[in-house]
């Protein structure tokens, strides 16, 4: 009797670490550090994009941005208004979250992926009743190569 109350004990016991652990790795979402000004609105309208997307988000506002960008290699061409880190990539502007998600599952040997300017209809920079303009993700490297990641 004592063996069966402790065989229901440690399967009991089994099924609860299973549960704890798939709710951990649930909520595991990667961490989205962003540097941003502290009154850009599209910045934080692109923070709630992403948390939506199931990331984890934690701002850093800051007035200067440039030596960020410097510091992360992010090439001027394909420049934005805020700089985000994700598992070691730099994701710089408007990225939708779709394409960060792939980033992270393929790891491909980059720096980073960017959205240059701030391409109406990008997440963060959509308005009612304005159409989205044609915009393109671009990878880049560590040299500042440019590469193209994605088209919307």
């Amino acid at each position: 009797m004592y063996r069966n109350a402790a065989i229901a004990i440690a399967l009991a016991a089994f099924a609860a670490f299973g549960v704890v652990m798939a709710q951990q790795q649930r909520s595991a979402a990667p961490l989205v550090e962003v540097f941003k000004t502290p009154t850009c609105g599209c910045c934080s309208q692109w923070v709630e994009h992403m948390r939506a997307n199931g990331f984890t988000v934690r701002t850093n506002d800051l007035s200067d941005l440039a030596e960020i960008k410097k510091a992360r290699g992010v090439p001027d061409r394909v420049q934005s208004c805020h700089t985000a880190v994700v598992s070691g990539y730099v994701v710089e502007g408007h990225v939708p979250a779709a394409d960060v998600h792939r980033l992270l599952k393929e790891k491909p040997a980059v720096a980073g992926i960017a959205v240059g300017g701030m391409p109406i209809g990008s997440p963060g920079m959509e308005f009612p009743g304005t159409k989205a303009q044609a915009y393109d993700v671009m990878s880049f490297d560590k040299s500042g190569a440019i590469r193209m990641f994605a088209k919307h």
